[in-house]
C-alpha cells in the first residue's frame, strides 16, 4: 500500500481546532486512515465498524490480520456499540483509570467486524486521555480502531514525524499534536475472567490495578496472550542494539554505561525500579 499523499496538520493538543478535527473526521468517515496523538503513543485511526477501513490499517502497517486492534471510544455511552456485555468487575477500573492508558478486554458485540478482533470473541477497548483523540472520535461519530501508527514490529511513534517516517505514502493525514506524554502503550487487562489477567504491561502498573480490582495475574501462555493486541508477533523492536541486564546491582549497570559512553555511543536506559 503506497502512493497516498500524506499531509501533516499541526493542531493544538489542548484546544484542538474544530475545523481541523472535522477535516480528519471526514477522512475517517470516508474509510481513510488518520494518524493522531493519544497520551500513550500516536495511533493509526480508522472507523472500527468499517471492515474495508480496518483492512487498510493492516495493509499500511504490514500487520498480520489475526493480531487484534484496540477500539478507542470517547465516552462510556459508546460501549454498547462494541461490547456484548460489561462484567461488573470492569466498572471500578473504568471509573478509576478512564480516560487513560488502560485497555480492557470485554465480550465482543456482533456489530464489531471480526477483522477488528483478530477473529476472537473478545474486543479490546479504551477511552484515551487526550483532547485531540477524544475530539476526533466524537466528530467521526464512530469508535476508532487505532493501533500504534508505525510499521509492525518497530518502536511505537511518540511524535508526528515518527509517524510520517514510517507511514508516509500509506495514510492520508497526520494530526501533529506534539510529543506524547507517556511514550509506551496502554496496559491491557482481560476482565472476562476472575481474577483479571494482565495481558500486556503498559502505562498503568499491575500494582495500581490491584488497588482497585484486587489480585491480578499475569498471562501464562500464548493462548491467553493472543487476546491482547500487540503481543502475538515481534513487537517494539528498535533499530539499534539492545543489551538486557538481569541484575539488581547498580555497579554492573554503571560499568556497562561507562563502557558504552567511552565507545562514543548514545545510550538510553529503561529501568523497572527508579532506585536501581
Amino acid at each position: 500500500m503506497a502512493d497516498v499523499a500524506t499531509r501533516i496538520i499541526r493542531i493544538d493538543p489542548l484546544t484542538p481546532d474544530p475545523a481541523l478535527i472535522g477535516a480528519a473526521a471526514t477522512v475517517i468517515r470516508e474509510g481513510g486512515l488518520v494518524g493522531f496523538p493519544t497520551e500513550t503513543v500516536y495511533g493509526l485511526g480508522a472507523d472500527a465498524l468499517n471492515p474495508a477501513a480496518l483492512g487498510r490499517i493492516y495493509a499500511a502497517k504490514g500487520r498480520p490480520p489475526d493480531n487484534p486492534l484496540i477500539l478507542h471510544l470517547s465516552s462510556l455511552d459508546q460501549l454498547v456499540w462494541v461490547a456484548a456485555e460489561v462484567p461488573a468487575s470492569a466498572y471500578p477500573l473504568m471509573q478509576r483509570f478512564w480516560p487513560g492508558p488502560l485497555t480492557l478486554v470485554l465480550p465482543k458485540s456482533p456489530r464489531v467486524p471480526a477483522l477488528a478482533t483478530g477473529g476472537l470473541a473478545t474486543v479490546a477497548v479504551r477511552i484515551p486521555a487526550h483532547p485531540v483523540a477524544l475530539a476526533l472520535i466524537q466528530a467521526a461519530r464512530t469508535p476508532l480502531a487505532a493501533p500504534s501508527a508505525n510499521r509492525s514490529g518497530f518502536p511505537s511513534p511518540t511524535t508526528a514525524q515518527h509517524v510520517f517516517d514510517d507511514l508516509h505514502g500509506c495514510i492520508a493525514l497526520i494530526l501533529d499534536g506534539g510529543p506524547t506524554a507517556i511514550g509506551v502503550e496502554s496496559t491491557v487487562l482481560d476482565v472476562t475472567c476472575t481474577p483479571p489477567i494482565l495481558l500486556r504491561p503498559g502505562g498503568i502498573t499491575r500494582e495500581a490495578l490491584e488497588t482497585v480490582s484486587g489480585p491480578v495475574r499475569w498471562a501464562v501462555d500464548a493462548q491467553e496472550q493472543q487476546r491482547s493486541p500487540g503481543t502475538r508477533y515481534r513487537h517494539y523492536s528498535p533499530r539499534a542494539p539492545v543489551l538486557v541486564l538481569e541484575t539488581a546491582r547498580p555497579d554492573i549497570l554503571q560499568h556497562q554505561l561507562t563502557a558504552a559512553l567511552q565507545r562514543g555511543q548514545r545510550v538510553g536506559c529503561l529501568l523497572h525500579q527508579l532506585e536501581l
